[in-house]
Formats: C-alpha cells, sequence, structure tokens
C-alpha cells in the first residue's frame, strides 16, 4: 500500500508530507514527493526569489493537469514557525500571506499543492515600496523562441541605459522574465509608471519584434507586460516549477546563455545538477540596487507628448490619465455624434469556460463546422484570455477574423461554452 504520509527532518523541523506518491506530473512521471526533493535541492536559490516575502498560494491539489485555485490567506493550520505578513489589496481588503524564510517552508508550501511559487515584489519591513522592477516577456501565439530572446537582449540594453542591471530567467512557460532590483523608495504606481515606460522604449526599438499594446487584439510578437508591476500582481518566482507536461523551471540565466539558451533544458530532472554544479546566477542581485528615476524621466517625456497611461487590469478602479479602457473594437465612434460602437477588429466569442480544456473542447467543436473560415487563421488570430473569478481563473476564447474575407466572416453564434464565474464559481472537477 502506498505510503499515506512521510515526516521529513528539514533543517531540524519536522514536516509532514501527505500522499507523497500522488502523481502531479503524468507526462514525466513526477510524483509530490518528487516536487519536494526538488525544492530542498535548490532551496538556496528557491528562497532567494521568495524569502521575506508575502505569497499567494496557488495550489494544484489534483497535480498539474488539474485546475488551480487561489489562496491569499496563510491557512490557519499552520506550524507556528511559519509568519505572515499582512497585504491590503486594491479592493481594500487585506490578508495574511504566507511569508518564507527557510527550507521548511518550501516543504510545506509544496505539500498543499503549490507547484510554482507567486511573492510579492515587496519585502516585510516595507510592504508599499517594492525592490522589484519585473519585466515580463509574453509573446502572442506563433512567435518563436528566438524572437523572444531578441526582445529579452533589448530590455536589457533599455534598462542598463536608465542605469538598472536586468537578471534574466525563463519564465518556464513560454517567455522570458527580467528583474531588476530597486532601492524600495518608490510606491506600486510608481514602479508600474517606469515598466510602461520601459515596455514603449522596447517598442520602439524594436517595433517589429515587440509591443507594449495591451489588449490582445492589438498585440503582434513579444507583449512587454507592464502591468506585472500593478499592485497584488505575482510572477513565478526563481527556480519555481511550472504546471508543464514536462516539469519546466523557471531558470535564472547569464547574459552570455540568453543568446544560445532552450527553455527546454530546465526541468525538474536537470536543474538540481545545474544548481550543484554552478552555483545561482542571481546570487548577486541584491547588491545591484538601482534607481527609478531615469525611467521614471523618460515616462514624463512620454506624458508630455500625449501618451496616456496604458490600460490597468480590468479589475483596478480607472486611474487618472489611462487611456480608455476598452478594448478596440468596441470603443464607440465619434463620428456624427451617434455614439454607436465602431469596429477596428472583427472579433467573434467562442467560449466562456470554467476550464481552459473545456474552452479549447469549444473552440474544437466551432472548428469543425468552420473548416474553411479556420484556413485563413493565423496563430495569433485565436484570442485566449485568463479571466479573474473570485478564486478560480476562468478562460475565454476569441477569434480575429480580419484575416478572413469579409463575405466569408460568420456571424456571432451562440457560445460554445457558457460560464458565468459569480453564479458557479463553486463548478469545478
Amino acid at each position: 500500500m502506498p505510503a499515506q504520509k512521510l515526516i521529513l527532518e528539514v533543517a531540524g523541523r519536522e514536516i509532514a508530507v501527505s500522499n507523497p506518491d500522488k502523481v502531479y506530473f503524468p507526462t514525466a512521471g513526477l510524483t509530490k514527493l518528487d516536487l519536494v526533493n526538488y525544492y530542498l535541492a535548490v532551496a538556496e536559490g528557491a528562497l532567494r526569489g521568495v524569502d521575506d516575502r508575502p505569497m499567494a498560494l496557488k495550489r494544484f491539489v489534483n497535480g498539474a493537469e488539474g485546475e488551480p485555485f487561489f489562496q491569499k490567506r496563510a491557512p490557519s493550520s499552520r506550524p507556528i514557525w511559519l509568519e505572515t505578513a499582512e497585504l491590503r489589496f486594491p479592493s481594500g481588503r487585506t490578508a495574511d500571506e504566507l511569508v518564507l524564510r527557510e527550507p521548511a517552508g518550501l516543504v510545506w508550501v509544496a505539500n498543499l499543492g503549490c507547484i510554482d511559487l507567486n511573492p510579492h515584489p515587496v519585502r516585510t519591513a516595507d510592504l508599499d515600496h517594492p525592490d522589484e522592477l519585473r519585466v515580463d516577456l509574453d509573446p502572442v501565439p506563433g512567435v518563436e523562441w528566438p524572437q523572444i530572446r531578441s526582445v529579452a537582449l533589448v530590455a536589457r540594453e533599455v534598462l542598463a541605459d536608465f542605469g538598472l542591471t536586468g537578471w534574466p530567467k525563463t519564465s518556464g512557460s513560454r517567455g522570458i522574465h527580467i528583474y531588476a532590483r530597486i532601492h524600495p523608495q518608490w510606491g506600486f504606481d510608481d514602479v508600474r509608471r517606469a515598466a510602461v515606460a520601459v515596455a514603449r522604449e522596447i517598442e520602439r526599438r524594436a517595433p517589429d519584434l515587440a509591443t507594449s499594446k495591451w489588449w490582445k487584439e492589438e498585440r503582434h510578437g513579444v507583449f512587454v507586460d507592464y502591468n506585472q508591476n500593478a499592485k497584488d500582481r505575482t510572477v513565478a518566482s526563481a527556480y519555481s516549477v511550472r504546471p508543464v507536461a514536462d516539469a519546466r523551471v523557471s531558470m535564472p540565466l547569464t547574459w552570455e546563455e540568453v543568446p544560445e539558451c532552450d527553455p527546454a533544458a530546465f526541468t525538474v530532472f536537470t536543474v538540481p545538477e545545474r544548481f550543484a554544479d554552478l552555483g545561482d546566477p542571481w546570487a548577486a542581485m541584491d547588491e545591484a540596487a538601482g534607481s527609478l528615476d531615469g525611467l521614471l524621466e523618460l515616462a514624463a517625456l512620454d506624458e508630455a507628448a500625449g501618451l496616456p497611461d496604458a490600460p490597468w487590469p480590468p479589475h483596478y478602479e480607472k486611474q487618472d490619465g489611462e487611456a480608455p479602457r476598452v478594448q478596440p473594437s468596441k470603443r464607440r465612434s465619434g463620428s456624427a455624434g451617434t455614439g454607436r460602437r465602431q469596429s477596428t477588429k472583427p472579433l467573434i466569442e467562442i467560449a466562456r469556460a470554467a476550464t481552459k480544456a473545456e474552452a479549447v473542447e469549444g473552440l474544437e467543436r466551432w472548428k469543425a463546422r468552420h473548416q474553411s473560415v479556420w484556413a485563413y487563421l493565423e496563430p495569433a488570430d485565436v484570442l485566449t484570455d485568463s479571466m479573474r473569478g473570485k478564486n478560480y481563473n476562468w478562460t475565454r476564447i476569441r477569434l480575429n477574423l480580419e484575416h478572413v474575407p469579409e463575405a466569408e466572416r460568420p456571424a456571432q453564434e451562440a457560445l460554445e461554452v457558457t460560464y458565468d464565474p459569480w453564479q458557479e464559481e463553486g463548478r469545478r472537477s
């Protein structure tokens, strides 16, 4: 009979691992215990990314192929040695979030089903002033890895030109993250404002490769996601395992590695040996803190030139100076005072689903009925959005029909999957 509980001693603390043989990565054949042992093998590096930072718990209780749920509040039934910090969110609500400081904490959260680690960019001594600027390079569908690496090198130049040192890592999924350590002197709004300036400057320097456009229907190439610096946003930290089939790791790199790196090379199987042999490329990050003054001056120049604040995520209040928070295809036309919506992109919606798998199944049904239309579509024409619900994310899929001849464009039909995240929040497999 498989072991129901295993007691590990980690640096003098006893930690129980329940169901250690539970399979977390079916394709890779990895169990919960394998995940625990991975985090112990890279504990020094993993803790460098989360130490002294409140973190949201993203729990995959059914393994990497199951739907996660988010838990902001630290469980009440936790060991007394685990610390918390009270965070205040844009909604005005507060929560005591978990703070990890030692390897035993890594084991404890892995036992809860936390495959990746999602800390906030602040330390407990000052929860209002981030000490990290995060550049998230998120490719649109169809963009190949060499283009992402090229944009990362442009991002490095931009940060350096404005007095900051960039530290790259693979996201463990489809993109690259670049962190810059900053002095904790600026609030979240200023850090995000600096990130907007970075995104726009990258776009100016590499207009064919990168974009700062928030709306998916306007994007091309690699999207520089400045909104990862808004308050209450978290990013998978260095050495986090990601919930993908081959158990990839969000791997810190040297800049010399970036031009030739392959994200598939960094997995739970390979990273512990690399860490033992080479150590942590980010070990000196805390010694490289810089100032946002240069980027904030660039932001002021952009604003003086007439650029509005870039759109915020939809669950934030409308900000002063923000561009219209309406996707371009639904903006109202000012012509003739009609107030009618004028579509700039021919979009149709396919599915709203509790899970991405359900949404994709709906898309496949639509595709089977419209095979001649599907032949015109490019990868970037499929707009898949992860939307925030109360506790879970849900998925929306839309199609941009701009590459379909107008006479052949299908009309909006009844959705293949209809899901109300507020009425059906509990419906999860």
